[in-house]
């Protein structure tokens, strides 16, 4: 558990990193949409090189039915969240965009519950309202102010919390044949092919830049391909609905990433938060463990 929670939380760290990445491409004049190409496509380049050199048998699929996964996790989580939450940040802020993308551990929790028998504990629960308690104190969105509401930004953010909810639910499937490198790859080959119509052919010649081709291949490393590797490894060892808990670590990383880099204000009640999220990971360590699930049933 304790080997699980480090890699869960390593991974969620990096991808709390993802806004520093997204605002500097979007001063070079990217849309959300083709900043979701260009992190996809530098990531399945960068996968691919990588295991071409070091382990060619990731490529390996037992059978071309089984696509059916990272297409679940290529294009209905990795491209439709991304899609969700980048442009929640351009209705509204970093924080508030990471903090409705949190809304995943409840969705996951949910269809843990129904497609993989997970128990659903007065712990979980308890855990789940202090986190997404601790979310909406992150972004200060108590007291709520109709004539700061924005419509657009609650619904791509509620959309990127569904599309990323569903990776846990997918991969937690495909560990039953595959190892994690494997579920990584092919998550996002699949998901660069889905993004091919919207990359921007027309704007290749921004990242002969060389800080624009920076922000564009380390968006793709670093909260990327190494954050899903080590996050999905994870997830194989624990529930899909703890693991989506501990990764809400991601805001507390993005908080902190407003304050030291963009000099953003951080309160009282924002600090608050981050320790209702610390307390809801150390109330789920105290869970008992349970039996492995069974979830050979295909999707």
């Amino acid at each position: 558990m304790k080997r699980a929670l480090i890699l869960i939380f390593t991974g969620a760290a990096l991808w709390g990193t993802i806004g520093w990445y997204v605002n500097h491409l979007y001063t070079y004049g990217f849309t959300p949409l083709e900043v979701v190409a260009l992190r996809v496509t530098s990531t399945a380049i960068l996968l691919v090189i990588y295991f071409l050199i070091t382990e060619k048998k990731v490529f390996l699929l037992q059978s071309p039915v089984d696509l059916k996964y990272f297409i679940g996790t290529g294009i209905f989580s990795i491209m439709f969240f991304n899609f969700c939450l980048f442009t929640a940040m351009d209705y509204s802020t970093l924080p508030i965009a990471t903090a409705l993308l949190y809304t995943a551990p409840i969705i996951v929790t949910i269809l843990s519950r129904i497609l993989f028998q997970e128990a659903f504990t007065k712990t979980k629960g308890m855990a789940l309202f202090v986190s997404m308690l601790g979310i909406i104190f992150i972004v200060e969105l108590i007291p709520f102010d109709i004539q700061t509401f924005n419509l657009m930004a609650l619904l791509f953010g509620l959309g990127s919390g569904l599309g990323y909810a569903l990776y846990s639910v997918f991969s937690k499937y495909a560990l039953v044949k595959y190892h994690s490198k494997t579920i990584t790859l092919y998550t996002f080959i699949v998901a660069m092919i889905g993004s091919l119509p919207f990359f921007p052919y027309e704007k290749i010649a921004i990242l002969t830049e060389p800080f624009a081709l920076y922000y564009a291949i380390g968006l793709g490393f670093f909260p990327t391909a190494i954050a899903y590797i080590v996050y999905t490894i994870g997830l194989k060892e624990v529930e899909a609905s703890k693991a989506a808990i501990f990764s809400t670590i991601e805001p507390v990383v993005a908080t902190v990433i407003g304050i030291t880099l963009f000099q953003e204000a951080f309160s009282f009640i924002q600090a608050l938060g981050m320790l209702c999220i610390i307390g809801s990971v150390i109330m789920l360590q105290r869970v008992p463990k349970q039996k492995k699930t069974n979830i050979t049933a295909g999707l």
